[in-house]
């Protein structure tokens, strides 16, 4: 059995904002003081259940929040443990929306592309970000600029939940299908918190609000995408798969959606951050431009031919470049340590000169041998491994000029292939 398969799931940051929002509608429109767990609809269909950590009913501002504590299963996640929560309240739109979404009385069933039937638009929904989470400030990210960072897939998340907290609390009656009409008056809750009369243009609002979310966006690159003040609401299935690419590869394309969407048309793909901060402070392009692809080397290059860029950097320290070199396209340690025999036969059949007798335990005693050995030409000798990583590079892109730059382990460009 794999790792992977033996590690716990958990739950996306969306799926806990659906779950919060839920809890707080069914206190607000069914009368609920309290509530101890919700189970919401994902998008294969399936159902979960989520323990709700707080709650409250504010009679006298008519609102009602909860909040679940999001389980990231085995997964490093930045976000596990934080606290998600949703306030939910009656408001006015701005325009008139006659009356509630009309419901077929089917459950919800969401499609491929997460889009649901058995409900039409939810149109008299507001879903609003809150404090901890972040505003989109540039283009090119799934939410328009100066929107709340909660994606797409957690806010069609979001609505169902809250249309079936409309249901539960029988606002929205599924015999007759439909929900009963507006009647022109002000929401009036009595003692118990239910309420009637409410106006045609009535609307739910949500916010959504990550404890601490400015504070822990700081470990990610929200800032780079241009998502300023706190997290992003994320996730496509609900779930987080341990260990998995799914977070670090949307990254990566997010990345790449900026730089396109800010007009670039280079992009700096690198290894780790001190290979970044060394092409930085060097050729000193667009912030938008640097882009981390870790070891997802041949995903990153393909992402980059597919964004339409007309320049590809590539930067990394002698190991990742050495293996690059070698024809690797995941660098990944878990993927197979770098063989070191088979390192010093490679760079022999470069030209460069490494007595195959020498035992190297690192790639790093390989890169301090070649400086040591062959100190006045070990520029050019370090420039052929830059160019057979160029070659590989490139034949991934399908010709797509591609710049390897090679840093060394004092975060400086040792040299490149061009």
């Amino acid at each position: 059995m794999s790792i992977e398969k033996r590690l716990r799931s958990g739950y996306t940051t969306g799926a806990c904002a659906a779950a919060a929002a839920k809890a707080a509608a069914l206190m607000l429109l069914g009368g609920q003081k309290t509530i101890s767990s919700v189970e919401i609809l994902f998008p294969d269909g399936s159902r979960h259940k989520f323990r709700i950590q707080n709650s409250k009913f504010k009679i006298q501002d008519k609102t009602a929040f909860a909040s679940v504590i999001k389980d990231a299963g085995d997964d490093p996640d930045i976000t596990n443990g934080a606290e998600i929560i949703a306030e939910v309240r009656l408001t006015k739109q701005h325009k008139q929306v006659g009356d509630c979404p009309r419901f077929t009385g089917a459950a919800p069933v969401f499609d491929g592309a997460g889009s649901e039937s058995g409900l039409s638009p939810t149109s008299a929904m507001i879903i609003k970000g809150g404090t901890g989470v972040g505003i989109a400030t540039k283009p090119g990210l799934p939410v328009p600029v100066g929107e709340a960072a909660i994606n797409p897939v957690p806010r069609k998340m979001i609505k169902e939940a809250v249309m079936e907290a409309l249901q539960q609390s029988a606002i929205c009656n599924p015999q007759v299908g439909d929900c009963p009409r507006f009647t022109g008056a002000a929401p009036v809750f009595d003692g118990a918190g239910s309420e009637s009369g409410l106006s045609p243009t009535s609307a739910i609002e949500i916010t959504i609000s990550v404890v601490d979310g400015e504070n822990l966006a700081k470990k990610t690159l929200n800032a780079r995408l241009g998502i300023i003040g706190g997290i992003s609401i994320l996730g496509t299935t609900g779930i987080v798969r341990p260990i998995s690419s799914e977070a670090w590869t949307a990254t990566i394309t997010s990345s790449m959606d900026v730089a396109r969407a800010m007009g670039h048309d280079e992009i700096v793909l690198s290894a780790g951050r001190a290979s970044e901060l060394s092409h930085i402070k060097r050729y000193k392009l667009p912030e938008e431009c640097y882009v981390m692809m870790g070891d997802y080397l041949e995903f990153s290059l393909l992402e980059a031919k597919r964004h339409g860029f007309r320049k590809i950097h590539l930067c990394a320290q002698w190991a990742k470049m050495l293996k690059i070199a070698m024809t690797t396209p995941q660098t990944h340690v878990r993927y197979g340590a770098l063989d070191t025999k088979k390192a010093v036969w490679f760079l022999n059949t470069l030209g460069i000169n490494v007595p195959q007798g020498l035992q190297f335990n690192t790639a790093r005693e390989v890169f301090d041998f070649i400086q040591s050995a062959f100190s006045v030409q070990q520029s050019a000798i370090f420039s052929k491994v830059c160019s057979a990583a160029r070659k590989y590079a490139e034949s991934i892109t399908s010709g797509l000029p591609v710049i390897a730059h090679l840093v060394s382990y004092e975060g400086e460009i040792v040299t490149s292939s061009e």
